[in-house]
């Protein structure tokens, strides 16, 4: 979703417009149309925000800057569209079994590593048993997830996954990078920690590795070209360049100093300048965030969150709005839901719930809280005060967004304390504990384009998992047990369907927003676009549409002259 800035596109337009009307009055011929045809070539260089640790797949999850080079150097079997739905990567083609237990994947024919090798299904069977083996270095939940699933290669190109039952998300598992097992074969996954391969790595995406460039023994910069037995289509940029830089505003100093052509982030510090900034294009999506008021159902010295139209009055008196363009300077998206609005499980038809501290005071009222003893401003309900813990990572961002809340509902008669909780301890002192009354959170689902809602809000993770609300609603436990069960796109769709118009109506937590992510590449780049993000380095994923260079074809229809 590119961000146009349209007093410069009126400006460009009105001068379009005079140049053509110019031409047209010089007696000469009519205005001879031409079109770019992109083509091969050129160098393309960003300014990278962040640090160089290993460029491998399986070992780059807490480095963003890895995670974006990986994005262009590897390949899965399948990757992700805008929706999040799969298409294919090196895999030709794939299907599951009627009982949705066995995923049959057959590769393109032909694949190739950067080194020239065949790619085949032992590539891929090596990989899973990378993950399998787990070591330091691959988290518990990754490597009990293939522990249980049974890859079976048929020969160099036909394979099968067996789970041991459904589970439809399992397509996102598919996604991870292929390692090469004829490099990497006779070593083991704490062994490839430190290997030579993660500064010169073979991959098989659309660039290749070429040269490393450091000073004092930091790798300031790396090189990539074009991989011309690329499985899909070749890219036109010839060759990319990424250099590191600490942070953002350092490396949009960069963009100005015309050092670089594209700057991988652009944060709030930098953004105006950025936008006044003619020579770039700026492009913004969605991240895959979301953040949200969860309010704990299950603590008796706060019965009244129980109450779904307490927690609608609560809902209706925060100013989302406000938040994004005080707090966030306008970069953030209204959140309906939790579900993101592009994917395909999305309910379009959901309606947004508005600030209106007028109906919730009215609501807050009906439920038989007000205000009665003189002098007071907190409602109370016979012996029951509105009154709660309201807590909150801390950091400046989110206590501004709390000290908002707080201030709308201290506006409809509540009594909210602040508590400032340090980020490291928030999800083991407040969520898993349950020890929470309201809580400010932020949810990361990057890297998981499937939808599947089940681990927050299904009733089996009210005890030990991670529905921390605690909300226990038997109907929505049986849609999103069935939902993850059913390989039916059809059927997941109508189920989920189902269950975020109960969330919409029961609001077991107060979805606020969606943060957004910046980008800037120079205008002379061509065919950039980008969607929304399942992770940041997803901004790649149309590289091989962007061009620099282009070749005119012009129309030789001749207009007759004008009289």
């Amino acid at each position: 979703m590119k961000k146009f800035r349209w007093q410069l596109t009126i400006i460009f337009l009105t001068g379009l417009i005079v140049g053509i009307l110019l031409l047209l009055e010089r007696g000469g011929g009519g205005v001879v149309p031409s079109t770019a045809n992109p083509t091969k070539g050129g160098v393309y260089t960003e300014a990278l925000v962040g640090q160089f640790k290993r460029l491998n797949p399986l070992l780059d999850r807490n480095n963003q800057s890895d995670m974006d080079i990986d994005r262009l150097i590897f390949s899965g079997l399948i990757r992700f569209d805008s929706r999040g739905l799969p298409v294919a990567d090196l895999a030709e083609s794939w299907n599951v079994s009627g009982d949705g237990t066995i995923y049959n994947v057959t590769l393109k024919k032909d694949l190739k590593w950067h080194d020239g090798h065949t790619i085949t299904t032992s590539d891929v069977a090596f990989t899973v048993g990378m993950m399998r083996s787990g070591g330091d270095v691959i988290s518990a939940d990754v490597k009990s997830f293939w522990d249980a699933v049974k890859v079976v290669t048929l020969d160099d190109t036909h394979m099968q996954f067996v789970l041991p039952e459904a589970y439809a998300p399992f397509i996102d598992y598919l996604s991870f990078g292929l390692l090469p097992e004829h490099i990497l074969g006779d070593q083991s996954i704490d062994q490839i920690v430190n290997s030579p391969f993660n500064l010169n790595p073979i991959g098989s995406g659309p660039y290749k590795v070429t040269s490393i460039e450091s000073e004092n023994n930091v790798i300031t910069g790396i090189t990539l070209d074009a991989f011309k037995d690329y499985a899909g289509n070749a890219p036109y940029i010839s060759q990319i360049v990424f250099k590191y830089y600490p942070d953002s505003a350092s490396a949009f100093k960069a963009y100005q100093d015309g050092l670089v052509q594209g700057v991988s982030q652009i944060t709030l510090d930098v953004l105006p300048a950025a936008l006044a900034d003619p020579s770039l294009s700026l492009y913004t999506s969605r991240l895959p965030e979301i953040s949200m008021v969860l309010l704990n159902l299950n603590d008796e010295a706060v019965k009244f969150f129980q109450n779904e139209n307490i927690r609608k009055a609560l809902y209706m008196g925060i100013d989302r709005q406000a938040i994004i363009n005080k707090v966030l300077n306008g970069q953030g998206i209204r959140a309906n839901g939790v579900i993101f609005p592009e994917s395909w499980a999305y309910l379009s038809s959901l309606t947004d719930t508005e600030y209106d501290p007028a109906q919730a005071a009215l609501i807050l009222k009906e439920e038989g809280y007000v205000i009665t003893e003189e002098g007071s401003t907190v409602r109370k309900n016979g012996d029951t005060t509105l009154k709660f813990v309201f807590s909150y990572p801390e950091d400046e961002t989110h206590k501004a967004i709390a000290e908002m809340i707080q201030k709308g509902w201290q506006a409809l008669g509540a009594d909210v304390t602040l508590e400032p909780i340090p980020g490291d301890l928030f999800v083991s002192e407040k969520l898993s504990s349950r020890g929470y009354q309201a809580a400010l959170v932020d949810l990361n689902l990057s890297s998981t384009p499937d939808p599947d809602p089940y681990p927050f809000w299904d009733r089996s993770e009210i005890a030990s998992g991670q529905n921390y609300s605690q909300w226990d609603n038997r109907v929505v436990s049986d849609i999103l047990e069935q939902a993850r069960t059913t390989t039916d796109l059809t059927e997941r769709t109508r189920l989920y369907h189902n269950f975020q118009a109960i969330f919409a109506q029961e609001l077991p937590a107060l979805p606020l927003y969606y943060p957004v992510y910046n980008y800037g590449i120079n205008r002379q780049v061509q065919g950039a676009t980008i969607g929304p993000l399942i992770d940041t380095s997803y901004r790649f994923d149309s590289i091989t549409s962007w061009y620099l260079v282009a070749k005119r074809t012009t129309d030789t229809t001749e207009t007759p002259p004008s009289k």
